[in-house]
């Protein structure tokens, strides 16, 4: 019952071989993927593929790297995609600071899809990088407390941010690279984060597991990372698979 929450199916590196990609996340016990838009034309290829794939669902959004590109009519057509079936999210969206930024529009961009996911009433898919305390003070200032529905995706921040975002309503969502040789922290977060709060995702292609650094990664892999969780959190494979299913199936009601 395992589940990927947030990929990219439809980057180039799966251009030759989509298909086996999604049949090996089949035979690998996957119960649905969501598919992540992270820019116009990805958010239309990511409605595209929930169309043609029973078990796969989409979220539209443009990622904060957009920031410098984006238009009024950008943002008319991610919330008019944001009514097709099957979309189940908004994003991913956010803040991220990292190297060449301007604030001030990426938080405008970032407010232009909390308000379609209210209007909505859809998750947010959240992406923050080092701009923990912005984000958080954006969500808290749009949402009553306690009261965010989404997941912080690919979590790397500290235990104080992990604490924040579980207080005001967040789940968190880790990745692969918590099986790299260097990542104890995200470990330990792992450990300190209620299960009931915590989602599963590949971020494929990027962030393979430990033994197939240097590959592209899909969604099959996401057994590893169920592994490597349940090993730390001291549960089973099974129970861990299934809780993550019901975490969500629950956020974004599917």
């Amino acid at each position: 019952m395992l589940t990927d929450t947030h990929c990219h199916l439809d980057f180039p590196q799966y251009e030759q071989d989509l298909e086996v990609v999604i049949q090996n996340a089949k035979r690998a016990g996957l119960t649905f993927i969501i598919n992540i838009g992270s820019s116009l034309k990805s958010s239309r290829q990511s409605v595209r593929l929930s169309k043609e794939y029973d078990f796969i669902y989409s979220a539209v959004g443009l990622h904060p790297h957009e920031w410098e590109n984006y238009t009024p009519e950008d943002i008319s057509e991610i919330k008019s995609l944001s009514k097709e079936d099957k979309v189940v999210a908004i994003g991913e969206c956010g803040l991220d600071y990292y190297g060449r930024h301007d604030k001030e529009r990426q938080k405008r961009l970032f407010l232009a899809h909390i308000d379609i996911a209210r209007e909505r009433k859809l998750p947010l898919i959240v992406h923050t990088r080092d701009a923990h305390s912005d984000t958080l003070d954006i969500l808290r200032s749009n949402f009553p407390k306690g009261g965010i529905r989404g997941v912080v995706h690919c979590f790397s921040g500290d235990e104080k941010f992990l604490r924040d975002c579980l207080d005001a309503g967040l789940d968190v969502s880790f990745t692969c690279n918590i099986t790299y040789k260097k990542a104890e922290n995200l470990r330990r977060l792992v450990n300190i984060t209620p299960v009931e709060r915590l989602l599963l995702e590949t971020d494929a292609p990027f962030l393979p597991p430990q033994e197939f650094r240097g590959r592209r990664n899909e969604p099959a892999f996401v057994k590893y990372l169920a592994e490597a969780i349940s090993a730390i959190k001291g549960i089973s494979f099974e129970e861990l698979s299934v809780q993550t299913e019901k975490n969500a199936r629950r956020l974004f009601n599917i």
